[in-house]
């Protein structure tokens, strides 16, 4: 199969030749290497005694040659160390003559990064948020497996995605690449996102480690929070996505939490991962997070990204000192072979394929679908009826032409460019805002053949309420684009959007809206339109998956990772709190030397505790515009016949059925009430089943519950506890709509 691309930097046509391999995603390129030779290619040893074997092979310049980057291959010349890589954001020369080969790293957050600038494309997936919206873990695994698999065709061995922290701050500019508030919903879906990439015999990571809530002053800012507010919130989804998921690697942050910088935290590193959880793998700091060389290496980081400032020469130069035990150095070593033996990088080495840049299209509309949540609904808007329609207008957001995506190190680049650049003209950059050429105009012409489909651009609010008057329906796209490197200003859309729906739902009553956003946004019009779909960063094909739930082929199963609050005063924390001026301009990898001495700390205090999300506003008894868990459907379920039981764990089991007249996939939740002593929120999430129902259909449903999530973090045992009394189990369909409840006495 031929196909024409164009080259996302420099716009020339590029001819990809894609013979198609047995898979039919991909053809193989160059024959696969010869393996490498020694005892540690032992299969039937476990991966700690194959590491043991390799590093007693190894000098002391090639185990510190191991411990840190030579660079970014993206940006930097061609050297003699960087050469064998694939041109990424990281690479760790390996071990030629023990056949170790390098560690060659990629950003891949929803797709792999920078590939247009190399001559190749990958698949976008929806954004993590919207893959946390499905609250369905296959499809998290599938979502990590294509991811590895794309690495792999490209030549990478080791994914940065696996973003895990939870949403403390909504503005924060990467809400986007994380999976929402509930500690036990992205824990569990991180840890199969995981399972997937290193199925593809990738190394996956899991970040970012911890408390990176903000990007204002990420690099300076000193989270202050208590231990079991930590425990039971922020690390909880660590603990869940470490434990469940069995990363291979974790990336420490830049931000300090109680006084230290995340990567040379000795309680975050050694006495809580490596020692409590007993995390077997490696930790490599963020891009230019590490700031010393003995104090890091002690409390626990393995490797430095992207380059050697503090674990190269120095690090060479503190050992021959004595200054860094060489049993110190041997383990940082030892878990790093562990990991490449574990992921299967050494057993398995890299083929390169040609990536066939559509074959993932499938599996990013149908996360898509499933992730979608319908908000608002009135008389039935939805679906719409395309024998029904004689006039359509779409308007705003480009979606004439295309559907935002997020940015950063996130950001994938599109196929034949940003679609809303001049042809030729689209690679992607820093700070830029890419749209993917997928148009929802196109696609809603295509379910409606017979009717005529108008486009307004929407800068005019006034004008696009004049074209829509009078329309069958008007389908506003409405976006908020977020980013690494910067925060929200706020929760309302940009660019007079509030207004735009406003006047266009004033001049018809037909009006719907769909949400392109990566965070909660605020809702002015709320009242107005007839129906509301939040489709996040809809991916590579987000325009076919909205077209066929706006349509009904597919009914919405979304439902809210997040709590859409109804004013930023209702937040924990209404203003950001900024970083002083002397580094307010900064959000970028530091120099060596700003590393060397650090930015000027200033305080951010998570004085809410462990109320984060839906568990301050229950606790704060502040009403929401959409809550936790919410999400509509085409058709209606009726939740009865529930039951709890204690035998040996705490087990759930309830009746859900489909009362409406279409299939659907009802997301049924369980939350739990502890006793007063706990001192907890109104309710807490522990547990959850996605369950698929034809109509008239019910179905018993049972979930078993992690003693964890019924449990409190004990300080003074420093150990989780769950305390005796009387829990109430309740049971719905979101946060707020919990119509089973059932109360058990637990010793």
């Amino acid at each position: 199969m031929q196909v024409s691309v164009r080259h996302a930097e420099t716009g020339v046509s590029v001819i990809a030749f894609l013979f198609l391999a047995v898979s039919g995603c991909y053809s193989q390129r160059r024959q696969e290497p010869p393996k490498p030779t020694g005892p540690w290619m032992n299969t039937t040893l476990s991966a700690d005694e194959r590491a043991d074997l390799v590093l007693k092979e190894m000098t002391l310049d090639e185990k510190v040659a191991l411990l840190h980057g030579v660079g970014m291959p993206t940006d930097d010349p061609v050297t003699p160390e960087n050469a064998p890589s694939n041109r990424g954001v990281g690479y760790a020369v390996g071990v030629p003559r023990l056949g170790i080969p390098g560690i060659d790293m990629s950003d891949a957050a929803y797709g792999v990064r920078s590939s247009g600038t190399n001559g190749r494309y990958s698949t976008a997936l929806p954004s993590n948020v919207a893959a946390a919206a499905s609250w369905d873990p296959d499809a998290a695994y599938e979502y990590g497996a294509l991811i590895g698999r794309e690495l792999r065709a490209q030549g990478f061995n080791m994914s940065l995605g696996g973003g895990v922290d939870i949403t403390r701050e909504p503005r924060n500019g990467r809400t986007f690449e994380y999976l929402g508030e509930d500690p036990v919903l992205a824990g569990k879906l991180v840890a199969k996102l995981i399972e997937g990439t290193q199925s593809q015999h990738v190394i996956g990571d899991i970040k970012h480690y911890a408390f990176n809530d903000q990007e204002s002053g990420r690099n300076s800012v000193n989270i202050t929070v208590g231990k079991r507010a930590a425990r039971e919130s922020d690390l909880l989804a660590f603990e869940i996505g470490v434990s469940e998921g069995h990363p291979a690697a974790v990336m420490c942050s830049y931000n300090r939490v109680n006084g230290d910088f995340a990567c040379e935290n000795q309680y975050l590193l050694n006495d809580l991962l490596k020692k409590d959880w007993k995390f077997p793998g490696f930790v490599l700091s963020d891009w230019g997070g590490t700031h010393s060389t003995e104090k890091a290496s002690a409390a626990g980081l393995d490797n430095e990204q992207p380059g050697r400032f503090s674990f190269g020469d120095r690090y060479k130069a503190a050992v021959e000192a004595g200054k860094i035990p060489k049993t110190e150095l041997d383990d940082h070593v030892h878990r790093i072979l562990r990991s490449m033996f574990t992921a299967g990088v050494i057993d398995f080495p890299r083929q390169r394929f040609v990536v066939d840049p559509f074959a993932g299209f499938e599996t990013a509309r149908k996360i898509e679908e499933g992730g979608i949540v319908l908000l608002k609904n009135s008389k039935a808007a939805l679906p719409l009826d395309s024998t029904k329609l004689h006039t359509i207008v779409v308007i705003g957001s480009h979606s004439d032409v295309g559907m935002i995506s997020g940015g950063g190190s996130a950001q994938v680049d599109p196929i034949g460019g940003n679609a809303i650049a001049a042809p030729g003209q689209g690679a992607t950059r820093w700070l830029q805002e890419v749209w993917f050429p997928t148009s929802p105009m196109k696609a809603i012409q295509a379910r409606a053949p017979k009717a005529t489909v108008k486009y307004d651009p929407g800068t005019d609010p006034a004008a696009a309420a004049a074209v829509a008057k009078g329309a069958d329906v008007a389908i506003v796209f409405a976006y908020q684009w977020e980013s690494e490197g910067m925060d929200l200003k706020s929760l309302s859309l940009p660019h007079d959007q509030d207004e735009l729906i406003a006047k266009v739902a004033a001049a018809n009553p037909h009006t719907i809206v769909v949400l392109e956003t990566g965070s909660p946004v605020t809702m002015p019009w709320v009242d107005a339109p007839a129906a509301i779909l939040e489709a996040w960063y809809g991916g590579s094909d987000g325009a076919n998956a909205v077209g066929n739930v706006l349509f009904g082929t597919v009914n919405p199963s979304g439902k809210l990772p997040n709590t859409f609050p109804r004013s930023e005063a209702d937040l924990p924390h209404p203003t950001i709190t900024q970083p002083p001026p002397e580094s307010a301009h900064f959000s970028g990898p530091a120099s060596p030397e700003m590393r060397a001495a650090g930015l000027p700390p200033f305080q951010v205090v998570y004085d809410e505790g462990v109320k984060v999300g839906y568990k301050w506003y229950d606790a704060e008894k502040k009403p929401v515009l959409f809550p936790f868990g919410y999400g509509l459907s085409y058709t209606s379920y009726k939740y009865s016949e529930l039951k709890v039981t204690s035998e040996d764990k705490v087990k759930v089991t309830f009746t859900v059925a489909n009362t409406g007249a279409r299939a659907g996939a009802e997301i049924a939740e369980v939350y739990a009430s502890l006793p007063a002593a706990a001192q907890e929120p109104p309710k807490r999430l522990i547990g959850w089943s996605k369950v698929k129902l034809e109509p008239g259909e019910k179905r018993t449903v049972t979930v078993e519950i992690d003693p964890r999530f019924l449990s409190i973090f004990d300080e003074q045992k420093d150990g989780w506890t769950r305390l005796s009394g009387d829990y109430t189990i309740m049971v719905g369909g979101s946060s707020q709509d919990l119509p089973l409840k059932a109360t058990i006495n637990l010793k």
